[in-house]
């Protein structure tokens, strides 16, 4: 039986993969993508969503957009990383596809209460309309399966020296989807980074000749571009894909159940994940956190996958 999961994201080149792999992977069948603030404006995330799907053919998968800005904070988008756009680099065609009317928490909510088996959520960018959808309506947490989080780090972060992009967003966020009770696994920037797209791995993928495929290079290609000005990365590690490949594969992951709080109030450090690694907290794990990756294991996975697109 197919894992339903709905994708929460904000395309951004790293989601543009996860969102492709989401869609078209045997052991998944993807509900809906639901859209946030926070690579770029919610208005650029949401019309990548649907040049994504409208250039891969995924016609059929809902696309609504959602909040378009954090619970309490002022936006930081990333522009230095993905572009003006959000998705910098590729020529990709106008979306054939439009919006659907409902908000993405109202569509959240919907799927998830009307749901007759649970759904797990992929959270892929920051996690405002998770939070926004749990705190509306309660009800919904007994219908979610799980919650596969692209997010924070176990040490360093990649915005600040403290917190990883997509925590540090929305860290208020966070907290209320950290503290909802359900299963969370965290993939941190432990992880991520070891899913480098390499030469070698544009190179499978546009040896085959295939659209999606050679459109899926082009978005790393530009990705190592910028990841090499900013960070200094010979390879840019694709993040997002790492959350969607855990839910396909648990086992892809090597982790611990840990206590994860997030920090809200401090100077230099709000959006820090603090994971209790040694028990000093004393509180229960709430999260199941990933340490390694299997990296052949995740590459083949995620590009047979983008090899069954034309």
């Amino acid at each position: 039986m197919k894992e339903k999961i709905i994708l929460d994201c904000d395309p951004g080149h790293d989601d543009a993969i996860a969102l492709l792999l989401a869609a078209h992977h045997p052991q998944l069948e993807l509900l809906a993508v639901t859209t946030v603030a926070g690579n770029q404006a919610v208005e650029k995330t949401s019309r990548n969503a649907l040049k994504v799907c409208s250039l891969a053919g995924l016609h059929h998968i809902p696309v609504a957009r959602g909040m378009e800005k954090p619970l309490v904070r002022a936006p930081g988008f990333a522009a230095d990383i993905h572009g003006e756009t959000g998705l910098d680099g590729p020529d990709i065609p106008e979306p054939v596809m439009s919006l659907v009317s409902m908000h993405a928490v109202d569509l959240l909510i919907d799927l998830l209460l009307r749901a007759e088996e649970p759904i797990t959520l992929v959270a892929t960018g920051p996690l405002t309309n998770i939070a926004t959808a749990l705190e509306r309506e309660p009800h919904i947490a007994r219908n979610i399966k799980a919650i596969s989080i692209m997010g924070g780090a176990i040490g360093l972060g990649n915005v600040t020296p403290a917190a990883e992009f997509n925590i540090w967003f929305d860290p208020e966020a966070a907290q209320k989807v950290f503290q909802c009770g359900r299963p969370i696994t965290m993939i941190p920037l432990e992880v991520t980074h070891q899913a480098l797209a390499t030469k070698e791995i544009m190179r499978r993928l546009r040896s085959s000749g295939r659209r999606v495929a050679n459109f899926a290079a082009d978005l790393l290609a530009f990705f190592a571009d910028t990841y090499e000005q900013v960070f200094g990365f010979s390879a840019p590690p694709v993040h997002d894909p790492c959350a969607v490949a855990a839910v396909i594969d648990p086992a892809i992951i090597e982790g611990h159940d840990i206590r994860v709080e997030i920090e809200t109030g401090g100077e230099w450090s709000a959006g820090r994940t603090i994971c209790d690694v040694y028990g000093k907290i004393q509180l229960p794990p709430n999260a199941r956190v990933g340490y390694s990756l299997n990296v052949p294991h995740f590459w083949d996975l995620t590009i047979n996958t983008i090899l069954t697109y034309e």
